[in-house]
Parts: structure tokens; C-alpha cells; sequence
């Protein structure tokens, strides 16, 4: 049970916190960092009123950058390594910065994009959100998703419940937020803002995109600053929101990227693009703005995402309970203005496809001044921010250095191993689960037609279930098989089928792997995806 903190005696007021996160917008992609093709004047003007890093640092991809922004903590000890097929559900046992600040007194709301865990005991209101408006997997249009979903007019889940929404999804969360806000205005609040543009696919209303076609702009890079503008408008409607309810003074605003940009273009100078361990897929923008608390600054000190929950929770007033441990540094001093002593430390992020991280694959570690790629590229960020002169052969001293930091690094996020999370089924916490291709395992799971592969899931007790298999089209008869742990039944289908629904399974206490598959027109094919109810 988390425990309020005591308010320190330097923190007279908390204040309401907004935490803005969007999806691909890389570091160019604000008119501030020097993209004069992108209409960005509302995170501009904000820029122009707080602080703005110059030099921010996430994970080269988005579900692992979540994960270090939700708990302070790298995301390989979250037990989260990658983006799909189960490998992007974080721990239950991580405490989230939702949940210390609710237990400060905060309320909490989520609108937009989680991917940390669709299902119980990893959804965001499993995690310290009293409300949520939000989207399953990593976006809309993907496996979890409702088919057919889309940018404009989304079902989004309201908690538990699939809710059809009005209107193009930013603008949707950006209501929202705005009634969170409105209704809790009367207490500290901490909202958490996560757009899932301008992340592919690049669905957006024409009106916004046909200015930067008649610019000269190719449409792919068109669509997305078309998405961006529009999620600029919607910062400058929160910022508007939070005046009008005369919160201007009490709220504390910030605005970050979750990694670099998926497609090339204008990135301020920067190599490499998302997915990259290069500054181009870990150097974000990262905005602060409280009025009359942060003093407007351009800060060159390096910052991080799992310096955002320390932050936030010194500047609220909070603090982790204890025994929990924070990987980040609070950056409230260097935002107040102060120039405190900054011992030298080194930030360390690494990404590739997989169960399971491998050791100097993908990776950098980055020191105030130089930087190591893979183990073999060394650059001085401070002269070459563009990473074009390999500087290892003529420093192998400072090379290896970092190399052994990364190695005691790696050493430790990865003490707890990478078992995956498991999915709970059959319980009351979540009566109906959906399992999907976003947590589809297994050495031939994928998200093509077809593909099997199973889920990892756990039962708090025995109960009985009814188990319906979502199932590829099929033009003969065949028939469906269900494995759960030491249980396999099978159903006949027919042509045309797409579901077969398999009733009063008995499903023992404990951990259990599930695989569901239909052989038909002589194949063997993975279900699309499957239905876990509770029976009463």
C-alpha cells in the first residue's frame, strides 16, 4: 500500500502536472529547433516561456521510453524491451508515477496512447489512473485494435468499456483532458496527454495537409507535419484551458517526444531516425513551462525520460515509497533556475527485435561530452552533435571506459531476466479478456494472416470459462483447437466461418500458456484472436 509523502519544506505548493508525450515526432519537428516548414507556434511560445533542453534523451522506440517515463526506471528492469509481441507489457510489480502521485493526493487521468499492457493486471487504470480514455496496443489501425478503427471518429476504451468517439483522435483526448481538468480543478491533478500521432499510419483530415502540399512538400512528410500542426493547436488549446480556469500559476506543463522521427526529414542536423541509436533516434524535444516557477532558459545539461517521474514528483512534493528505486535524476533545479553541482553520470539505451536484449547489440551510452555507438564509435557530442567523426582509434581510453560503464550497466537492468509478464484470464478483475496479436508470442508469432503462436497467461483461481477463437477466413470445413495448460479441446467449423466459440473450459489455478489455432483448407493457421469470459 503506497503511503502519502510529507510536502518537503522547500515545496510550499503542489501543482497540477501535465504530461504531454506525442508518437514519432523527432527533434526537428518544432519550429523552435529550427524547422522552418512546420507550423509549431503554440510549443514555440511555450519553449519561449519555460525551458526547452537542448539535449534529451529517450529510447530509440516507444513503448520502452514509456515505460523509464511511467516508473523513473530503465526499461529493461520493467521487463519491457520492445514494442509487439508481448515483449511491451511492463511488469505488474513496477510502481508507476500515477500511482505515487495518487497516493500524494493527486487525481489521475489518462487520454491517448499507454502501451505498456492491454490487459489486467497491466492496464492504466490496474496502475494508478482513476480515469482513462485511451487506445489499446501501440496505435490505432493495429492487432488490438477494433477492426476497422481509424484516426477519425475511434473506438477508444473508456476503462474497460469500447466507446465510438466524434471527431479526428487528437482533438477526442484533447476534450477530454479538458474535462479532467475542469472537474478537478479544485485539487492537484496530474494528467497524462499521450497522442498516438503523428505515428503511421498518416490519417489525417485533408484540410490540415493541403498548406504543406502547396509548400512543395512530399506527401508522406506533408501528413506529418499536418498531424503535428494539429497537435500543436491542441497544446494551445490545453494551455488555453488552464488559463481560463485561472490554473496558469499552478500547473505545471511538460512536452516530450518518445523517440525520433519514423520517416527522413528536417531533424536539426541529427543522424539517424527512429529505432536508431544515434542522436536522430534518441534526442527529442523536452519542454517545461510553469509560470512563475520555471524561469524561461534553454537548458544544454542532459536530461532523460527517466528523469521526468523524480521531477515530477520532487516538484509535487512526493516521493517513491520506500524501497522502490529510481534510475532518473530530478531535474528541478536546473528548470528553477539554479545551477546546482551535476555529478557526471551516463545514460545508457539500447533497442532491438527480440524476446530478450543482446549484450552490444544497438546501443549507445552517453556521457556529458562523448558518446559510444556499439561499442566501436566514439563522437564528442560537443563539437560534433552530428556524429561524423569516429573518434575510438584516437581515444580507446575514454571508448573503453564507456564500454565497461555499459557493460556493469547491462550487467544489472538484466539481474531480473526477461520473463514475460503474464496475462490475467478468468478473473473478476477482467471477466472478459481479449487476447491479441500485440502479445502474441512465440519464434513464429507475428501480426501476418496466419501466423501462430501463443499467449503467456495466469489464473488467480480455478474457475470455468467460455474461450471464443477469432479465426482467418476459411472455404472448408475444419475445426478449431484449444490448448490451455494441461487442457486441449477442439470444435468443428464451418466455411465462411469467423469465430467458434468453445464453452465451459475448466481452467486451473496458475500460470498457463494458451494456444488456439483452425486447420483448414489444408493449412494450419494462428487464431486472429481469442476471447476469455468468466462464467458467473
Amino acid at each position: 500500500m503506497l503511503t502519502p509523502a510529507t510536502p518537503p519544506a522547500e515545496t510550499p505548493r503542489r501543482p497540477n502536472i501535465v504530461l504531454i508525450i506525442t508518437d514519432d515526432q523527432g527533434y526537428g519537428d518544432l519550429g523552435c529547433h529550427g524547422n522552418d516548414r512546420l507550423r509549431t507556434p503554440n510549443l514555440d511560445r511555450m519553449a519561449a516561456e519555460g525551458a526547452r533542453f537542448s539535449r534529451f534523451y529517450v529510447c530509440p522506440v516507444c513503448s520502452p521510453t514509456r515505460a523509464g517515463v511511467m516508473t523513473g526506471r530503465w526499461n529493461y528492469r520493467t521487463g519491457v524491451v520492445d514494442t509487439f509481441l508481448g515483449r511491451s507489457m511492463m511488469r505488474p510489480t513496477e510502481v508507476t508515477l500515477p500511482e505515487m502521485l495518487h497516493a500524494a493526493g493527486y487525481r489521475t487521468g489518462l487520454f491517448g496512447k499507454w502501451h505498456l499492457g492491454d490487459n489486467a493486471p497491466m492496464r492504466p487504470m490496474d496502475k494508478g489512473f482513476d480515469e482513462a480514455l485511451w487506445n489499446k496496443g501501440g496505435g490505432l489501425t493495429q492487432p488490438a485494435d477494433p477492426e476497422g478503427n481509424s484516426y477519425t471518429d475511434p473506438v477508444l476504451y473508456r476503462g474497460a468499456r469500447a466507446e465510438k468517439q466524434k471527431g479526428y483522435v487528437t482533438d477526442v483526448i484533447t476534450d477530454a483532458a479538458l474535462s479532467f481538468m475542469e472537474r478537478n480543478r479544485t485539487r492537484p491533478f496530474f494528467l497524462y496527454h499521450a497522442t498516438v500521432a503523428p505515428h503511421t499510419p498518416l490519417e489525417v483530415p485533408d484540410a490540415w495537409v493541403e498548406p504543406y502540399r502547396k509548400a512543395g512538400l512530399d506527401e508522406e512528410t506533408a501528413r506529418v507535419y499536418a498531424m503535428v500542426e494539429n497537435i500543436d493547436t491542441n497544446v494551445g488549446r490545453l494551455l488555453h484551458g488552464i488559463r481560463e480556469m485561472g490554473m496558469d500559476r499552478e500547473t505545471l506543463v511538460v512536452f516530450v517526444g518518445d523517440n525520433g522521427p519514423a520517416h527522413p526529414r528536417f531533424n536539426g542536423g541529427l543522424r539517424g531516425l527512429k529505432g536508431s541509436p544515434y542522436e536522430g533516434g534518441v534526442r527529442v524535444p523536452c519542454l517545461v513551462r510553469w509560470p512563475g516557477s520555471v524561469p524561461p532558459s534553454v537548458i544544454d545539461t542532459a536530461g532523460a525520460n527517466v528523469d521526468l517521474a523524480p521531477t515530477l514528483l520532487q516538484m509535487a512534493g512526493a516521493a517513491p515509497p520506500k524501497g522502490v528505486r529510481l534510475d532518473g535524476r530530478s531535474l528541478a533545479p536546473l528548470l528553477r533556475g539554479e545551477r546546482p553541482p551535476w555529478p557526471e553520470r551516463t545514460l545508457f539505451y539500447q533497442w532491438h527485435r527480440g524476446d530478450e536484449p543482446r549484450r552490444g547489440e544497438s546501443y549507445c551510452a552517453i556521457g556529458s561530452r562523448y558518446k559510444l555507438v556499439n561499442g566501436t564509435e566514439l563522437y564528442d557530442m560537443a563539437s560534433d552533435p552530428a556524429e561524423t567523426r569516429n573518434l575510438a582509434a584516437e581515444m580507446p581510453g575514454r571508448a573503453a571506459d564507456l564500454r565497461r560503464q555499459y557493460d556493469a550497466w547491462f550487467d544489472d537492468v538484466s539481474s531480473q531476466g526477461y520473463d514475460p509478464p503474464r496475462i490475467l484470464i478468468g478473473s473478476s478483475r477482467e471477466p472478459v479478456s481479449t487476447l491479441t496479436r500485440q502479445d502474441f508470442r512465440g519464434p513464429t508469432a507475428s501480426w501476418a494472416e496466419g501466423a501462430v503462436g501463443y499467449w503467456e497467461v495466469e489464473a488467480a483461481e480455478r474457475t470455468r470459462v467460455d474461450v471464443r477463437v477469432a479465426i482467418w477466413p476459411i472455404t472448408t470445413s475444419g475445426r478449431v483447437t484449444l490448448r490451455l495448460g494441461g487442457v486441449e479441446r477442439t470444435a468443428p467449423t464451418r466455411p465462411g466461418a469467423r469465430t467458434c466459440t468453445l464453452r465451459g473450459v475448466d481452467l486451473p489455478a496458475g500460470p498457463a500458456r494458451l494456444e488456439a489455432w483452425c486447420e483448414a483448407d489444408g493449412k494450419t493457421q494462428g487464431a486472429r484472436y481469442v476471447v476469455v469470459q468468466r462464467r458467473p
